[in-house]
């Protein structure tokens, strides 16, 4: 285990249970062919979304990537207040935990940012190609010594007035027990580019449950499980809490930066009101 590369306890047949209502194989199919083609749609169409105007784009991103997570057949609802969703000027660190494969469109659709992703995914036919002419950052978790590398490309990022998106915590939980520590080194990119760091709280609940296990992606789960799980899941809801920015220099060093974020993810002061639900 290193900086980038930590693990988690958590196991498909531990913690990925659904506790619901189940939808019959027909609809589930039916969202699945539907879910896979919105991706596959919006993975073709990178190349002339880029040619968009920033703000033009970051609109179109948004609207493909919340009708990518209800094509699924998950409901999505927004709390907290998200303030300016504009492309921010001097850079933005988004940090939240990290459940699932779902995780990535959800924050899409409300914070259109450049993915922090392992360097593996590089090499995925079409979703590698797709990622990388869209600015996805991909680092290697299993070389420590390319960690250095890795802040500095994230720096520049930040420093050039992107949004970027991270999952500090390095790997998906469950939620079933708590989740792991955020690693600093995402931390130190925001300290020296001075960019505020926005953290993100994700969480997945039926009507029955305020955990939902059947959106965990965790273990040595295969995506192919996970994706069934989902479109056979009734009543699930994908809930993004955004937290008020931590504003650059408000703490010495990564480490105390890192905890600051964790501890506004973690707390329950962080179930804000929803000012915003989609369906």
């Amino acid at each position: 285990m290193n900086a980038w590369f930590p693990t988690s306890p958590c196991t498909p047949r531990e913690c990925a249970r659904h506790e619901g209502s189940v939808r019959g194989p027909l609809p589930a199919v039916a969202l699945l062919a539907a879910g896979c083609a919105l991706t596959v749609l919006g993975v073709l169409c990178v190349p002339p979304v880029l040619l968009l105007a920033p703000s033009v784009r970051d609109r179109v991103i948004r609207r493909w990537a919340h009708a990518v997570v209800r094509s699924f057949g998950v409901r999505v609802r927004v709390t907290g207040d998200p303030g300016e969703r504009s492309r921010p000027r001097a850079g933005e660190l988004v940090v939240a935990n990290h459940v699932s494969w779902l995780d990535v469109p959800l924050v899409a659709s409300v914070l259109p940012a450049r993915m922090v992703a392992k360097s593996e995914i590089r090499r995925w036919p079409l979703l590698g190609p797709a990622a990388a002419l869209g600015g996805t950052l991909f680092i290697e978790r299993h070389r420590l010594l390319a960690l250095p590398h890795a802040v500095a490309g994230l720096t520049g990022a930040l420093a050039a007035g992107s949004r970027v998106a991270v999952f500090p915590q390095g790997s998906t939980w469950c939620g079933r027990r708590g989740g792991g520590r955020f690693r600093p080194a995402a931390f130190q990119a925001a300290i020296d580019a001075g960019a505020p760091v926005r953290p993100v709280r994700i969480g997945y609940r039926t009507d029955r449950a305020d955990t939902a296990g059947a959106a965990a992606f965790v273990g040595d789960d295969t995506l192919v499980a996970s994706l069934w799980r989902v479109v056979t899941a009734a009543g699930l809801t994908a809930e993004i809490r955004l937290l008020p920015p931590v504003p650059a220099g408000s703490h010495p060093n990564r480490r105390e930066l890192a905890r600051a974020a964790q501890s506004a993810v973690d707390r329950d002061s962080a179930n804000l009101p929803a000012v915003s639900v989609h369906h």
